[in-house]
């Protein structure tokens, strides 16, 4: 195999500590420090099935058209669920769904009510990274339930893997298209607690390797430009290790490419073991401009681990289901994404 980037950075970290100040004894401290460091069995939550009371909570933006509205309240009851609305699901403040405490208090009450055994966001839009302060992560620790929704949940993801060690679902939002792949991976990942291989429909197929390859690690990541919106802050967890997996919607390519350049310069992408952008929607190049591949190219391909783009997760009709933080084999030539933990309990 190559020497990566990330093995450069590893092992001159390591000759920085053993000529600073260790010797002989330099490999057992350099141990102790990652054992100390070491992170916490995550926390999976009990499976859902038929019948199962599922929480409906607004994070972020509202829905604002009762039919909209309506119609996701029949399309998740066909599902089989029994549904329980929060509090403000329904409200509306400009962008957002209620105020910051409004939204935050609904959440909590959601992990809180032992009737409730999942919870879903309606939609995603912006305000989660508002409410991250106001939440109680013991109190969500001790309450794991299946939570699932994607785009600005991004931040909630983060933030719960991070402050709770519950493993949550990069999947479905209310309001999705609950189309037969849609439907099909969220009960696989979230009912039956399947390891699944996710490959790409022929007929959906606009994928590209950046590097061709197989890598291992821990899923992690969602909407590029909800996630580099928290570098600096004490929700993200450590990406050692990890695929991340990205995707976005309505950014110009230039905008791609400087999201991406501010995840290199805050040392994201060098902690990676792979990397899966999903589909950039409504990603205009303009004139004048590099091409999507060739932001890949400039910003990924160096880092010369296995990467791809293309996979089945968007702000498009049809979606596969990633428990965060669980642990799964990319094939950046076949283009898969294959489980291999399971996120439920």
């Amino acid at each position: 195999m190559a020497f990566t980037r990330k093995d450069f950075l590893r092992t001159s970290a390591l000759v920085s500590l053993t000529g600073a100040a260790f010797s002989i004894s330099g490999c057992e401290a350099e141990t102790d420090i990652h054992s100390q460091q070491a992170i916490p069995n995550k926390i999976k939550p009990k499976a859902l099935k038929k019948g199962d009371t599922l929480g409906l909570v607004a994070p972020a933006s509202p829905i604002y058209q009762s039919s909209v509205f309506d119609e996701m309240l029949e399309n998740l009851k066909a599902l089989g669920f029994e549904l329980k609305l929060g509090k403000y699901v329904r409200s509306q403040r400009g962008y957002l769904a209620g105020t910051d405490e409004q939204r935050a208090q609904d959440l909590m009450n959601m992990f809180e009510d032992p009737e409730v055994d999942g919870i879903m966001c309606i939609r995603g839009g912006w305000g989660c990274n508002r409410i991250l302060p106001l939440l109680d992560y013991e109190v969500i620790r001790n309450n794991p339930k299946v939570f699932c929704g994607f785009s600005d949940i991004t931040s909630l993801h983060m933030a719960i893997y991070q402050h709770s060690d519950l493993i949550t679902f990069h999947g479905p939002v209310g309001k999705s298209d609950w189309n037969e792949l849609t439907t099909n991976a969220f009960k696989q990942i979230t009912w039956n607690g399947e390891t699944p291989i996710f490959t790409v429909p022929d007929e959906l197929d606009e994928t590209f390797t950046v590097t061709n390859g197989k890598a291992e690690g821990k899923m992690l990541g969602g909407n590029l430009s909800v996630l580099v919106s928290m570098i600096g802050s004490d929700y993200l967890p450590s990406f050692e290790d990890s695929i991340l997996f990205l995707e976005d919607i309505g950014e110009s390519v230039y905008r791609i490419d400087r999201m991406l350049t501010q995840l290199k310069l805050a040392g994201i992408l060098d902690q990676l073991n792979g990397f899966v952008f999903g589909k950039c929607t409504d990603c205009e190049a303009g004139p004048n401009s590099l091409s999507l591949k060739q932001v890949f190219d400039d910003h990924i391909k160096p880092l010369n681990i296995p990467s791809f783009y293309g996979a089945m997760i968007s702000h498009e009709e049809n979606n596969i289901t990633i428990p965060m933080g669980m642990k799964a084999m990319i094939d950046s030539g076949k283009k898969t994404i294959q489980m291999l933990e399971s996120g439920v309990s």
